[in-house]
């Protein structure tokens, strides 16, 4: 079996968070919460991540702000989960530095397509 992939899943409702969190681990990855961008980007301080899941819409930075640092600092790719949909939101979330962009509500089996879509 292969390695276990660390994903760093970026929600600021808790409800979801967890919901997505168990739903992940119970497929074989390795999942740690950040509620906002700033404890997202302190997390990623801390460990190393193969890919960041992030909401768009967070309470401190919105998730296209914490892409472009994750991204610059630590290399890392990542899936957008927005409510927003259209060429805009894409654009935005490409220039960002999200492989995908999915839209809510997100599925886990489609969750798992955008990460083998990222060949992470």
């Amino acid at each position: 079996m292969g390695r276990v992939l660390r994903l760093l899943l970026v929600e600021d409702h808790q409800d979801s968070a967890e919901l997505l969190a168990e739903l992940l681990q119970n497929h074989g990855y390795s999942v740690a919460v950040a509620m906002s961008a700033s404890q997202a980007l302190a997390l990623a301080q801390k460990q190393s991540f193969d890919l960041v899941v992030s909401d768009v819409g967070l309470p401190d930075a919105s998730g296209y702000d914490l892409m472009k640092q994750l991204r610059e600092k630590h290399a890392m790719k990542g899936i957008a989960i927005t409510g927003t949909t259209g060429e805009e939101a894409r654009k935005k979330g490409r220039e960002a530095g999200f492989g995908v962009q999915l839209t809510k509500p997100v599925s886990v089996y489609r969750l798992e397509q955008a990460i083998a879509e990222l060949g992470v």
